[in-house]
């Protein structure tokens, strides 16, 4: 048998990876970018319509993925500056911390609907007959279900910092700028890298309520993917809905390739490593814009600084400070301070606006027998919250010890693995970023089938928009793992069972706690949706806090949408003090790299 020339599609495919070629690709690519975007831009600066009607029409997919795409990635952006500043902030300036990290777990748990109002009506007021004020609404509401994993996780990078890289980073004496750039942003990259997936993912979930969202009789409908997807569900129009989930799963496979997979195989330089990985990991389209002589000659007309050179012993001039901890400008603590005072002048106007309208909330009401009941009728008591709230939690940890059960292992498999992870990360990535409301009416009709009480079902609803963000971190963690540890535990032949609980486990159970914590978020935020669906303009509705916030906000009960809202962040609260600032402290003091 003659062997096979494995070369010969590599040399017809050749002229497509010349750098003539390549440059020429990017130009068009710009130019049909740009294209794309201006009508993207008149839509966004058009006259608020009075009615938005959604065409069904498969014609109509391309113009609709544009405006969901572009309201994605103008969140994500907004959601980068946030995690940078935040998560910075709240790192390097300590009485700010004790406010900032409580403050970031209520928030990543209100959902979306929590913000909706206030978003909404004030925009609109901003820009009075304009869609852009909607349009902003939109992209913030998606902002506000992709910042807070990121948060977390570059909080916890800076907090983790490997000894030894803190310690060069004091004896090179950088300043707190050179130290953010040579040391600490490279150790977050890989976490931030994986979490920004995540993030995407979150925001996809939430895009159908995002783009057709109402408060009471007013409809706030943005023409988009998610809009068009809910009208096909309104219709029951199957073959509707088949062209959007093939436009959505099309739309996150492109993002994954020409956005995701490059920052994965570029993030690989970032391990903390004393040894180089058995297997790079590979990105075509990285590789091409790597060959662009248009990109590299615009590389190197850039003036990049380097890190400082290696300097003789500084033993008599470090300085005093904590180890890790770089000198911070006069300007950075005053900034800092100044920052904190108008927190904390923000959260008392806050909550002084807040407690004028959660007073309104009536003890008793008839319908405290059930708060499926309350859910459709939109009259909501403090009774009804409470026992909604107990409910939602239970299954809010049922959802978070189902989705650990299959990620932990899953995670650990993929991310110790290049191979794997190569040919895992298009399906996980399209998994996690398909919005998981769309398949609830499927979800429906099973639990019909199997007679599955809807109690229970609206669990494994929300392990559907939750299970994803303890996998991307475990995935992240296992990564970061030095290869020279994975070298050292084979050297020793420990067993499968010891390998996971010496090195494994500890490895990442700091980024398994990230996971923990946004996972549990992201359950309480899915209620919203768990909790209380649609169908045909029918509403099933269970006993639960999140359909109790889902029914205020469509009745435009905001006393009720207010009061649910604030014992929900009260209870995330409460959990975070008893449970997961507790096992953050474990990790950062027994499983850190750094001690």
């Amino acid at each position: 048998m003659p062997p096979v020339n494995r070369a010969a599609p590599t040399r017809r495919l050749a002229w497509f990876a010349r750098a003539p070629a390549i440059d020429g690709w990017l130009v068009l690519g710009a130019i049909a970018l740009v294209c794309a975007l201006v009508p993207v831009g008149r839509e966004w600066m058009s006259a608020l319509p009075t009615k938005v009607d959604i065409d069904l029409s498969p014609w109509a997919l391309p113009g609709y993925v544009m405006l969901s795409l572009t309201r994605g990635l103008a969140a994500y952006a907004i959601s980068l500056g946030f995690t940078l500043l935040y998560g910075y902030w709240a790192a390097k300036h300590r009485p700010s911390g004790w406010v900032l990290l409580p403050l970031l777990d209520i928030l990543q748990s209100i959902p979306v609907l929590g913000f909706m109002p206030g978003l909404v009506l004030g925009l609109m007021a901003i820009f009075p007959g304009s869609n852009l004020g909607l349009e902003l609404a939109a992209v913030l509401m998606i902002f506000t279900g992709q910042v807070w994993n990121m948060t977390f996780s570059f909080h916890r990078s800076l907090t983790m910092l490997p000894k030894d890289q803190a310690d060069a980073a004091q004896a090179f004496r950088f300043s707190w700028w050179q130290k953010l750039r040579w040391v600490e942003l490279p150790f977050a990259t890989t976490g931030l890298v994986w979490n920004s997936m995540m993030s995407m993912a979150g925001g996809w979930f939430f895009l159908m309520l995002s783009e057709t969202f109402t408060l009471g009789e007013r409809d706030f409908r943005l023409p988009g993917l998610g809009s068009y997807m809910q009208a096909a569900l309104n219709a029951g129009d199957w073959p509707a809905m088949t062209a959007g989930v093939l436009a959505m799963i099309l739309m996150i496979t492109l993002l994954d390739q020409l956005l995701w997979r490059p920052l994965v195989v570029w993030a690989e330089r970032f391990r903390v490593e004393d040894s180089a990985a058995e297997t790079a990991q590979q990105s075509w389209f990285l590789t091409l814009l790597r060959r662009s002589w248009l990109l590299n000659h615009l590389g190197r007309s850039r003036s990049v600084a380097s890190p400082p050179a290696s300097s003789p012993a500084l033993t008599s001039h470090v300085s005093t400070a904590e180890p890790g901890a770089a000198a911070a400008p006069v300007w950075g603590t005053w900034l800092a301070w100044l920052g904190f005072a108008a927190l904390i002048a923000g959260l008392g106007w806050g909550s002084w606006l807040l407690l004028a309208l959660v007073i309104q909330v009536p003890v008793l009401t008839p319908s405290t027998a059930s708060a499926a009941v309350s859910a459709t009728d939109g009259t909501i008591c403090w009774v009804d919250i409470c026992r909604g709230a107990g409910l939602t939690a239970l299954r809010v940890f049922g959802a978070l010890a189902l989705a650990t059960l299959w990620a932990l292992p899953a995670g650990l498999a993929i991310g110790r693995s290049p191979t794997w992870s190569r040919r895992l990360q298009p399906v996980v990535q399209v998994a996690a970023s398909f919005p998981a409301p769309m398949l609830f009416p499927l979800f429906l009709l099973l639990f019909h089938v199997v007679g599955l009480p809807l109690g229970i079902g609206a669990m494994v609803l929300m392990l559907l928009g939750t299970q994803w963000y303890v996998l991307f971190n475990v995935i992240a963690g296992a990564q970061a793992v030095p290869s020279d540890l994975r070298e050292a535990t084979a050297a020793f032949r420990l067993s499968r069972v010891q390998r996971f609980l010496k090195l494994e486990f500890p490895g990442v159970f700091p980024a398994l706690v990230t996971g923990w914590v946004t996972a549990a978020g992201g359950a309480w935020n899915a209620s919203i949706v768990a909790e209380y669906l649609t169908w045909k303009e029918q509403v099933y509705a269970v006993d639960g806090l999140g359909s109790l916030i889902s029914s205020a906000a469509v009745h435009a009960n905001y006393p009720a949408l207010a009061g649910a809202v604030t014992f929900m962040a009260l209870a995330v609260v409460a959990i975070n003090a008893v449970l997961w600032r507790r096992l953050r402290r474990l990790a950062q003091e027994r499983y850190s790299l750094g001690t």
